[in-house]
């Protein structure tokens, strides 16, 4: 396949240097943003009368006809074509001759290549919401069948005080919802349509801009032709929400990891979701979240390849920025294998309510509980604090928990306690009176779920 631009030279390339110029094999892919970016630019070319009219309805006939051809498998994408913006150009050109090289009027591959990977990723933003979607609304249903299942929460990794297994998992809804609202922020600033910037400096021809942006699904055209070719912000963007992203789905992953080891056992996940060992017949591995733990690393290596190659550019467009796709596109599809994975292993783990009710039951997480409980009766909250303090250490001396220990202990301590401590030190109390807006109380839980479900039909 000869190369577009091979007017200027006198001798062939070399075929190493064109292997390594070529992008084919991962900006194939963007086929269909390609074609569709060439039918609008085609289309506005004739209604200004830049190209016939009739010309202008050929090559958007044959464009469409070679979308068709690749969709339905009778072309194949030559691995050997320097891009797939050339390679279209090249088929468009063998079938229609002199007319399907009027395609390429007013347009370069800088504003051409800059418009496909737009128009692409802005589907990519589509797909990936849908998807946290998905897992936040298993999160909500999982959550609404464990109002009252009280595990212990942690601080330092130590038992810290009571919540419910709704409570904790609600957290991570909190986190995907912001998760959607970069992705569609970042989105936004992508809907801008850079066909026209040409080069780099605009063109002569009397271009439309607004109305390919129009025919593209484009909110508006960018307004600066260097910063058109040159700017992958966008990607940069997209990367780092993905990170945080997959930043969340680590954590969630590392917590699954504990919460299904035989020193938590507070879930188990379902055999499909699961792997053995080679040699130790009893293993039950959690792989995908592993996985997901690691590929984390990989994305944020994506991001800091994006950052990195941008970071000494001059304007307009280098040759460097060809590496924006590998990684964007490896960051896309990362996060995406990750949720498509991690949202079923979810729906189908078993939650192991008597386990996390054992948990909870021990480590004095109801400590804080029982100095309020003396803040209640008129105690400064530090002194009261002190007492609880020695009366933890009491009951480590005796081997006993706070709702075992005797009445006359308390009292040695202070003697503001009743009998009406236990009641106040019980779990469930602990949990139920955390009624506070965003606290784990069931009813609190419940208005949680109800504000992330009106958080979620208004995205």
């Amino acid at each position: 396949m000869a190369m577009m631009w091979a007017g200027r030279f006198s001798k062939e390339i070399d075929s190493r240097v064109n292997d390594f110029n070529s992008s084919i094999k991962f900006d194939a892919r963007m086929y269909r943003s390609d074609i569709a970016g060439s039918v609008a630019h085609a289309t506005m070319l004739g209604e200004q009368g830049i190209i016939e009219k009739s010309e202008s309805e050929k090559i958007v006939a044959g464009l469409k006809e070679i979308l068709a051809d690749i969709d339905e498998g009778r072309l194949e994408i030559d691995p050997n074509a320097e891009d797939i913006h050339m390679f279209i150009e090249s088929v468009l050109t063998e079938r229609l001759g002199d007319t399907g090289k009027r395609l390429h009027t007013a347009r370069s591959r800088n504003d051409q290549v800059a418009v496909d990977i737009r128009h692409y990723l802005k589907g990519e933003c589509d797909e990936i919401s849908a998807l946290i979607r998905e897992l936040t609304e298993a999160i909500i249903q999982k959550a609404e069948e464990h109002f009252y299942t009280v595990m212990p929460g942690y601080t330092h990794l130590q038992r810290a005080q009571p919540v419910t297994f709704a409570h904790h998992i609600l957290a991570y809804a909190q986190m995907l919802t912001r998760d959607m609202e970069r992705i569609a922020d970042c989105k936004k600033r992508m809907d801008v349509m850079p066909l026209g910037s040409c080069a780099l400096a605009g063109t002569t021809y009397p271009l439309n801009r607004k109305r390919t942006a129009e025919l593209l699904g484009f909110a508006d055209i960018t307004h600066n032709s260097l910063d058109g070719v040159s700017d992958r912000d966008f990607c940069c963007e997209l990367a780092s929400a993905i990170s945080i992203l997959m930043m969340h789905l680590s954590r969630f992953s590392e917590e699954i990891i504990m919460w299904c080891s035989w020193e938590f056992k507070f879930i188990e996940l379902d055999d499909a979701y699961s792997t053995g060992s080679s040699i130790m017949p009893q293993k039950k591995n959690p792989d995908i979240t592993e996985l997901i733990r690691g590929k984390t690393g990989r994305v944020y290596g994506d991001l800091m390849t994006l950052l990195s190659m941008m970071k000494n550019l001059p304007l307009a467009y280098n040759k460097d920025m060809q590496e924006d796709k590998e990684a964007i596109f490896d960051a896309v599809d990362t996060v995406k294998l990750c949720l498509t994975t991690f949202i079923p292993m979810f729906e189908t783990m078993t939650v192991l309510k008597d386990n996390m009710r054992r948990a909870a039951a021990k480590g004095f997480i109801n400590a804080t509980d029982c100095a309020d409980y003396l803040v209640k009766k008129g105690l400064p909250f530090r002194s009261a604090y002190k007492a609880t303090g020695s009366l933890v250490a009491r009951c480590i001396e005796l081997d006993t928990t706070l709702e075992e220990l005797p009445i006359a202990e308390y009292k040695k301590l202070c003697d503001l306690f009743d009998e009406d401590v236990y009641e106040a030190i019980s779990l469930d109390t602990c949990v139920m009176q955390r009624n506070v807006d965003g606290g784990p109380a069931p009813e609190a839980a419940a208005r949680q779920v109800e504000l992330l479900k009106a958080k979620l039909k208004n995205m």
